[in-house]
C-alpha cells in the first residue's frame, strides 16, 4: 500500500528539486571549479539588505518585508555558492534601499577599500536593494581605485517567493566577482544574467525581473551556463578618481519640471541651503521660464545647477534649448537626474564648484 505524502514532505521534495536544478542545471561550472586544482577565488560578501534578502507569503512576488534575512544566511541557501568560491559575509546595514544613505555608501567604501588593501578577498559582491542601487554603483564606480572586482546585485522578487530570482542573481554575481575576466571594468551590477556598468543602467520596471536596462549604452555583458561573456575588452586605466569627501557629501536637490511649473522648488532648495541642484528637466533638460529664471539666479549665487533630463533615454545638449554658457549652467549628458546628484556631490565635496570645471569634470565621465 502506497501511503500519500503529507504537505510538508511535497514542500521539502519541490526545495530539493528546486536546488537541484540550480545546482546541476543551470550552473555547470560549480561542477568545473570544483574540479580545478587552482584554489577557489575569495569573496568577500557585503550584505545591505533589500527584496534579495526579505521574507513574505511564498504566493507573492511583491508583498514582502525588506531586510529580513542576514548575508550569512543568503550565501548558505544557495547551493553550490560554496563550491564556486570561498565564501565570507558580512553585515553592512539591513534595509530597504528606498532608505539607503551616504553613511551606508561612506561603510561600504571604506570596507572594500580596507578588504583589498589587506588581501583579504579577491573580488567582492555587494547585495543591495534595487531601487537605489544604480545610485551606490554609480557612487562607489567613481571613488573606488582598484582593479579588482565589485559587484552589485539584487533581486525583483523576495526569498521565499515560489520564482524568487535572487539565488541565481547572488550566484551569478559571486561568478562575475570571482572571473579574471572582471578586473579593470569599475564597479559592475549583475541582475538577470546580464552584466551592466553603474553609468548606464537605470532601473525602468516595477516589477519584471528585467528591471534593468541601459538605454543610451547596452550592457557590459551576459552570464550564460557556460560562461561570461563580454562584449568588449576592458578598458585601460579604469579606476575612479574622485575621493570621498571626509566632510561628507554637500546637500544637492534635484527639482522636477512639469507643466505649470513656477519657482517654488528653486526658491526652497536654496533656502534650505543646497550646494547644487540637478534639474530633471523636460526634453533636452529644459523647463519653464520662471523655473529657468530662478535656477540662473541660484548659479550667480555659486550653487551648481545642472541640467539633466526626466526623458529615460537621451541626452542634454550644451546651448541648444538653453544658453548655458549664458546662464553658468552645466549639463549632464547622458547621466540621469539621480546619477548626476551624485557626481555633483562628490564634485562640490572635492572642492570643485566652478561651472566650467564642474562642465568637465561631467564630460570626462562620457
Amino acid at each position: 500500500m502506497t501511503s500519500s505524502k503529507t504537505p510538508c514532505q511535497v514542500l521539502m521534495h519541490s526545495i530539493a528539486i528546486a536546488a537541484l536544478t540550480l545546482s546541476a542545471g543551470s550552473y555547470a561550472l560549480t561542477a568545473n571549479a570544483a574540479g580545478s586544482d587552482q584554489p577557489k577565488p575569495r569573496i568577500l560578501v557585503l550584505a545591505t539588505g533589500g527584496t534579495i534578502a526579505s521574507t513574505g507569503d511564498a504566493r507573492s512576488a511583491i508583498g514582502y518585508n525588506a531586510g529580513g534575512v542576514t548575508g550569512e544566511q543568503l550565501t548558505a541557501s544557495v547551493p553550490g555558492l560554496d563550491k564556486l568560491a570561498t565564501i565570507k559575509a558580512e553585515q553592512i546595514s539591513n534595509i530597504g534601499s528606498q532608505d539607503m544613505n551616504s553613511k551606508v555608501w561612506y561603510q561600504l567604501a571604506a570596507r572594500i577599500k580596507q578588504a583589498f588593501e589587506r588581501n583579504e578577498a579577491d573580488g567582492i559582491v555587494i547585495t543591495h536593494g534595487t531601487d537605489t542601487m544604480e545610485e551606490t554603483a554609480f557612487f562607489l564606480d567613481n571613488v573606488l581605485a582598484t582593479s579588482q572586482p565589485v559587484v552589485l546585485v539584487g533581486s525583483m522578487r523576495p526569498s521565499t517567493a515560489v520564482s524568487a530570482d535572487g539565488p541565481g542573481n547572488l550566484y551569478e554575481a559571486v561568478e562575475v566577482a570571482a572571473s579574471a575576466q572582471s578586473r579593470n571594468r569599475g564597479v559592475l551590477v549583475v541582475l538577470n544574467d546580464t552584466i551592466h556598468s553603474p553609468r548606464w543602467v537605470t532601473k525602468t520596471n516595477t516589477t519584471s525581473v528585467q528591471t534593468f536596462q541601459n538605454p543610451n549604452g547596452g550592457p557590459l555583458g551576459y552570464v550564460d551556463p557556460a560562461s561570461i561573456r563580454y562584449l568588449a575588452a576592458a578598458p585601460a586605466g579604469r579606476k575612479g578618481s574622485l575621493a570621498v569627501p571626509n566632510a561628507g557629501l554637500p546637500r544637492v536637490d534635484i527639482v522636477y519640471a512639469h507643466a505649470d511649473m513656477d519657482a517654488t522648488q528653486i526658491d526652497d532648495a536654496v533656502r534650505r541651503d543646497a550646494k547644487g541642484i540637478v534639474l530633471a528637466g523636460v526634453g533636452d533638460g529644459n523647463a519653464s521660464k520662471a523655473a529657468l529664471d530662478a535656477l540662473e539666479a541660484a548659479a550667480r549665487k555659486g550653487i551648481v545647477v545642472v541640467r539633466s533630463s526626466r526623458v529615460g533615454a537621451g541626452f542634454v545638449n550644451r546651448n541648444v534649448e538653453v544658453s548655458d554658457d549664458k546662464t553658468g549652467f552645466v549639463v549632464s549628458y547622458d547621466l540621469n537626474p539621480q546619477k548626476a546628484r551624485v557626481l555633483t556631490q562628490l564634485l562640490i565635496g572635492n572642492g570643485v564648484s566652478a561651472a566650467d570645471k564642474v562642465q568637465k569634470a561631467f564630460d570626462a565621465t562620457y
